[in-house]
């Protein structure tokens, strides 16, 4: 299938929709479907609801803002705190269930109390290779994904967001801070806090696709393997040290492999 017929089938399944909210985190995926939803259906009768949270990083909060205004479509900020979640924060392998049971239930009664027909989500064809617990909740809410229903890629979409003048055509990758934590090591409010600062330097330091794991005592640093080689400069080295230390890590490591999207998977046992 052409990318252009995959194109042609999204506009033919949002075309039979009438109002719709998409959950929209600012990302490579929600950013382009919300655009095209807008697009064929008019921005008043599209919504962008984004739910802020400690897992949510305040930089990509006002990303999302500032999207939702480029593209001229009502923007809806909801307070969900995951931590509060009953089997949330103890971070089972089905963490992801709890999180998005939670925020496609709060997209649906946003839905049914604004007069919206649908809630959309911006999951893509790659998402089914890997372990995705949050797919059943999207499956159980009858909650729909056009990208992945139009057999949409990553790539596809990165391809098409260019060709619409989006500027997050580029964009890293993006996953809630809960993913920074190995399954069964509990998630609390300051330990996604000191995540969050040390990904922040990460990020201020002009590194493009890196996460900070959280190992207990120890940070395991994950960047772009053509990044790695910078990382090592003595100058940046010692300021990245000083800065994960004072966030409270006692080691610094970097990891080897590089980045990888869901690591952490490495750890589930093989069905």
């Amino acid at each position: 299938m052409s990318l252009h017929p995959k194109l042609a089938l999204l506009h033919d399944q949002l075309s039979h929709m009438e109002r719709v909210v998409v959950a929209f985190s600012g990302g490579v995926d929600s950013t382009f479907l919300l655009k095209v939803a807008c697009d064929l259906l008019g921005a008043q009768n599209v919504l962008a609801l984004t739910a802020t949270s400690p897992t949510y990083p305040s930089y990509e909060l006002e990303q999302a803002r500032e999207l939702a205004d480029e593209i001229g479509v009502e923007h809806l900020l909801i307070e969900s705190n995951e931590l509060e979640i009953p089997g949330f924060a103890d971070n089972p392998p089905r963490r992801c269930y709890h999180c998005k049971h939670e925020l496609f239930s709060r997209c649906l009664q946003e839905a049914q109390k604004r007069g919206f027909t649908s809630v959309l989500d911006g999951s893509n064809l790659d998402d089914l290779g890997d372990y995705r617990p949050g797919r059943d909740a999207v499956s159980e809410l009858h909650i729909h994904s056009p990208l992945l229903e139009a057999g949409l890629t990553k790539a596809e979409i990165r391809s098409l967001s260019r060709q619409l003048g989006l500027r997050t055509w580029d964009k890293q990758a993006f996953a809630c801070l809960s993913s920074r934590f190995p399954y069964g090591t509990r998630i609390t409010s300051e330990r996604l806090r000191q995540v969050d600062q040390c990904e922040t330097f990460l990020r201020q330091a002009g590194f493009r696709q890196y996460r900070v794991r959280y190992h207990e005592a120890i940070a395991r640093i994950e960047v772009a393997p053509e990044e790695i080689d910078r990382l090592l400069d003595p100058a940046l080295r010692a300021r990245l040290v000083a800065k994960f230390r004072a966030s409270g890590f006692t080691f610094v490591t970097l990891d080897l492999q590089g980045y990888r999207t869901g690591s952490m998977n490495a750890t589930l046992p093989e069905n």
